[in-house]
C-alpha cells in the first residue's frame, strides 16, 4: 500500500474538501442542485479510479436523493463486509468543510489506497445523503435507508465505520471538551482522533483501534459507552446500531473541539490536511489488516 506520499494525500484531501465546501458549498435538499453536484463529484472521483459506482435512490421533500457505493471484493469471504461510510450533505447555513467534507474526502481516497491490498473480506465504501437535521434519526436519513435495505438483504456487515469530521486538531491544553466525567480519562488537548462505539460494538472497535496503532503513531483515543451520551450516536453509525449491526465512529469529536460546528464559519482553511492525511493513512492500513484477519 504505497499509493501516494503523505504530502500528495494531504493535497488530494484538500482538493476534495475545497470542491465540496467552497465550490459547491451548502448541500442539502433545500439546495438540491448543490446536493446533486456533490453526488456527481463523488461519483466522478470513484469512476476516475476505475470503480463501479452503485446508487440507491429515494425521494425526500420531492428531491431525488442517493446513497453512493463502491466495493473492493474479498477473495475468500466476499460475503463478509467491512463498511466505511460518510455523509455528504450539510446542515442548513453551513458549507460543511469539517462536517462533513473532511469525512467524504477520506472516504474518496480510501478505495484508491486499498485497491492493491490483498483482502479476504470485502471492503465497501458508502457516501450517505441526508444525515443532517431534520432527517437525522428518521426513516429518511440516508444511512437508515441503507441499513434497513442491508438487513433485509441479509448483508453480513462485520463492522460499519462512520467517518464524521476528521479535520480539526488543537494542541492547547483545555481546547478539548468532553461530556461529564470523560475529561478524567482523556487528554485536555485535541491533538488526537477518537474511536467511539456503543457497548455492543466495543470488541470490534477495540480490534480496529489496535490495528490502527500497529500501523500509525498518530494519537488516538477510544471510548465505548452508552448511545445516549451527547455526541456518541450523532452520525450514520447509529442507523446500523438500530438495525443490529456493530458500528463505530471515527471523529475529531465535533462540537467538543470545533468552534465552527454547524456554523457558516465551517470553511476550508480551518482544517489540518497534514493530520487528516495521517489519520486517513492509518485508517487505510487498519482496514487492510482487518480485511485479511477478519473481525
Amino acid at each position: 500500500m504505497n499509493a501516494g506520499t503523505g504530502d500528495s494525500l494531504a493535497a488530494s484531501l484538500g482538493e476534495h474538501v475545497y470542491t465540496l465546501a467552497t465550490e459547491i458549498g451548502e448541500r442539502n435538499v433545500w439546495r438540491s442542485e448543490a446536493l446533486h453536484a456533490a453526488a456527481d463529484y463523488i461519483r466522478g472521483v470513484w469512476t476516475g479510479h476505475g470503480l463501479a459506482v452503485e446508487s440507491q435512490r429515494y425521494t425526500v421533500e420531492d428531491v431525488e436523493s442517493e446513497n453512493l457505493e463502491v466495493s473492493l471484493p474479498g477473495t475468500k469471504q466476499p460475503e463478509a463486509i467491512l463498511l466505511v461510510g460518510a455523509h455528504y450533505d450539510t446542515v442548513t447555513g453551513s458549507p460543511g468543510a469539517d462536517d462533513n467534507a473532511s469525512g467524504v474526502a477520506a472516504l474518496l481516497e480510501l478505495p484508491r489506497l486499498l485497491a492493491d491490498a490483498e483482502r479476504d473480506l470485502t471492503l465497501r465504501f458508502v457516501a450517505f445523503v441526508n444525515e443532517e437535521p431534520p432527517f437525522f434519526f428518521t426513516a429518511n436519513q440516508g444511512s437508515r435507508v441503507y441499513a434497513r435495505a442491508a438487513r433485509r438483504r441479509g448483508d453480513d456487515i462485520r463492522l460499519m465505520i462512520s467517518l464524521e469530521m476528521l479535520g480539526c486538531y488543537c494542541d492547547t491544553p483545555g481546547c478539548q471538551r468532553y461530556p461529564p466525567l470523560f475529561r478524567y480519562f482523556h487528554p485536555p488537548q485535541g491533538n488526537f482522533i477518537a474511536f467511539v462505539s456503543n457497548l455492543r460494538s466495543r470488541r470490534a472497535m477495540r480490534r480496529f483501534a489496535r490495528a490502527f496503532r500497529r500501523h500509525s503513531d498518530f494519537p488516538c483515543e477510544q471510548t465505548a459507552t452508552f448511545a445516549w451520551v451527547p455526541g456518541v450516536g450523532w452520525s450514520d453509525h447509529l442507523s446500523f446500531w438500530l438495525h443490529r449491526y456493530r458500528a463505530m465512529m471515527i471523529t475529531d469529536t465535533a462540537f467538543y473541539r470545533y468552534p465552527c460546528y454547524h456554523l457558516p464559519c465551517d470553511t476550508t482553511e480551518k482544517l489540518d490536511y497534514r493530520r487528516m492525511a495521517q489519520v486517513t493513512r492509518g485508517v487505510a492500513d487498519a482496514l487492510a489488516e482487518l480485511a485479511m484477519t477478519g473481525i
